[in-house]
């Protein structure tokens, strides 16, 4: 059954049968102000930075995707190959299936001899570590791909709504904050489209968490997605009445640095170009993930992914171009339009 649920997942938002969610991320009110004489030179501009010990191309995290073990196999093979070729860092999919269905779905050690030399994320939903799960079940995560950090994801709107979904959500702030502590890797906490508050941010640093990951709404929006797979119209609907639910992008970005000063925050959910990419790290994030935005370069091939990643990577270098900024440190403060 959670074989056959996360294939489904994967056709639904592949087809966009899903009803489209309304919010926008915010990031649209994130104007710069054209620089008409940059005075420096295009090809000097650096948009390398540093992500969990290591050095990457650009401020881009390939985000989470999933599927049955199949379709998971050959899209993290085209995610490994990809991120290599271009020296960016990647986080799989929910390692649940993988571990208790002895269904690998490409999540082995292959990944880390596909691409030896960039961050890549485990991945494991909050909800797990109240059905028997605990720091053992993490490592075994790591380990099955020699990881550099643990992705915990909290789904709880689409837990809710979901028919088989996890609702016992009780005590698992305190749970994660163990298995942070436990592991030798660093816990990175991400939402799935809804959204991390700036208060749930500063308790997540506070216990001991490093990365967040806001995961906001404007992007896939997961209760839409279930509806599009429920078969009973009245759950079906209770699931779309979400559809435009959570706190935008920009809006969670701009909260928890407020709140955060020291954490890396990842800006995620509806970063659709490095133009997106630009505005998310004036906004205050260390970098930004893509998911649904490369979904069907991922299902395609490492060829077709390279290709969306240098045109992304390529469009932030001209908004830094046009803003003046030579590096990321200077887009950061790089001149904003007023609203």
């Amino acid at each position: 059954m959670l074989t056959d649920r996360k294939d489904e997942h994967l056709s639904v938002v592949l087809e966009q049968r899903h009803r489209q969610s309304g919010k926008s991320t915010g990031f649209e009110s994130v104007e710069f102000v054209h620089c008409a004489l940059p005075e420096i030179h295009f090809d000097d501009i650096d948009v390398t930075t540093s992500f969990l010990g290591k050095r990457i191309s650009a401020p881009l995290l390939v985000s989470s995707m999933t599927g049955g073990p199949a379709r998971a196999a050959a899209i993290n093979e085209n995610l490994a190959r990809a991120c290599e070729a271009l020296k960016l860092p990647f986080a799989v999919g929910s390692q649940r299936v993988a571990l208790e269905e002895r269904e690998a779905g490409g999540l082995t050690r292959k990944l880390r001899e596909l691409a030896p030399s960039v961050p890549i994320l485990g991945n494991l939903g909050a909800a797990q570590f109240n059905r028997g799960y605990g720091a053992d079940e993490a490592l075994k995560a790591v380990e099955m791909i020699d990881a550099d950090g643990l992705y915990i994801h909290l789904n709880p709107l689409q837990e809710a709504v979901q028919p088989e979904g996890d609702r016992d959500w009780s005590g698992l702030f305190a749970k994660i904050a163990a298995v942070a502590e436990a592991l030798p890797v660093p816990v990175a906490v991400k939402e799935v489209g809804s959204g991390i508050s700036a208060s749930l941010a500063r308790r997540l640093v506070e216990a001991g968490i490093t990365i967040i990951d806001v995961a906001g709404a404007g992007g896939t929006n997961w209760a839409a997605v279930e509806a599009a797979r429920i078969e009973d119209p009245d759950r079906a609907r209770l699931a779309n009445a979400f559809a435009d639910w959570g706190i935008p992008t920009a809006d969670a970005v701009l909260g928890a640095r407020a709140v955060c000063p020291d954490a890396t925050i990842i800006a995620s959910g509806g970063i659709r170009s490095g133009i997106d990419i630009a505005r998310a790290i004036r906004t205050g994030a260390d970098l930004a993930g893509q998911a649904a935005a490369l979904l069907h370069a991922a299902n395609s091939s490492p060829d077709a992914m390279i290709r969306h990643f240098e045109t992304t990577i390529q469009e932030l270098r001209v908004a830094c171009f046009c803003t003046g900024s030579p590096d990321l440190a200077a887009l950061r403060t790089a001149e904003l339009q007023r609203p």
